[in-house]
């Protein structure tokens, strides 16, 4: 069962990390609706790797419990590791790239909200 769920994990998370490429590349060529139309798939993956990390770390107590040397599954949890840390790089990555964007809207709202006495539209009636 451990292996089955490192397994499953693996692919999620190496799905994930296609997904953050593309959404880096979707970034750098203006393709705002691919990288909304990705969200949702991505949060609900989120979700099932959390899920199946509660299930790992029960199946290894499980295991434990019932007497069996874990160390057998060193390598793939170790793999699984390396493959988490390239995920979390890679979404570092795409922070990085997000956050100026970000903060550029922001200083552009900003800027128009201050040009019109601290509102967005200077509506006149």
């Amino acid at each position: 069962m451990v292996e089955t769920i490192v397994k499953e994990m693996i692919d999620l998370v190496n799905k994930m990390q296609n997904y953050i490429l593309q959404d880096i590349e979707d970034i750098k060529q203006a393709k705002h609706a691919e990288l909304l139309n990705r969200n949702d798939e991505k949060q609900s993956m989120i979700e099932k790797i959390t899920l199946y990390k509660k299930r790992l770390n029960q199946e290894i107590v499980n295991e434990l419990q019932n007497g069996v040397d874990i160390n057998i599954y060193r390598d793939q949890v170790d793999n699984l590791e390396a493959e988490l840390k390239k995920l979390y790089e890679l979404n570092r990555k795409l922070a990085m790239i997000v956050q100026p964007i970000q903060q550029m809207y922001k200083d552009i709202v900003d800027e128009i909200t201050d040009n019109n006495g601290g509102n967005f539209f200077n509506v006149k009636a």
